[in-house]
């Protein structure tokens, strides 16, 4: 069931989340999900300086009364379950501008102030790293 990935800062994608509240998938039949994590590798391919965040794909995180669910990680640093995002390459630039801001923090923990606009109001919960608390 486990599958070894390379450590590091990361974006998870679930590739089964649905499109959207009120959608499971497009009209091509593409769930949401797997759409997010094509337009995510998309805005790396266009922005070298987004690239040193990894996305990886799994099936299901288990959020599924939301859609387009990722979990940004980094070891040794807070994580954090976001969802409810469009499919599209305006939510996959501010995924990874995030995450690249988690990814250069000490901690996992980015200051409000450095947050893109569309992260904002999309965060489900944060995660301690293995053998820590939040304070």
């Amino acid at each position: 069931m486990l599958r070894a990935v390379e450590a590091g800062a990361a974006v998870v994608v679930c590739s089964t989340c649905r499109l959207s509240a009120a959608a499971r998938e497009n009209e091509g039949g593409q769930r949401g999900g797997a759409l997010l994590a094509e337009a995510l590798r998309a805005v790396q391919a266009d922005a070298p300086d987004l690239a040193g965040v990894a996305v990886q794909e799994m099936p299901c995180l288990f959020a599924c009364k939301r859609h387009c669910v990722i979990h940004i990680r980094a070891p040794g640093k807070v994580g954090y379950v976001l969802g409810d995002f469009a499919p599209d390459r305006d939510a996959a630039r501010a995924i990874l501008e995030y995450a690249a801001h988690h990814a250069a923090s000490e901690e996992g923990v980015v200051r409000y102030a450095d947050w893109p606009e569309g992260v904002k109001g999309h965060f489900i919960t944060r995660t301690p790293p293995e053998g820590y608390l939040c304070t």
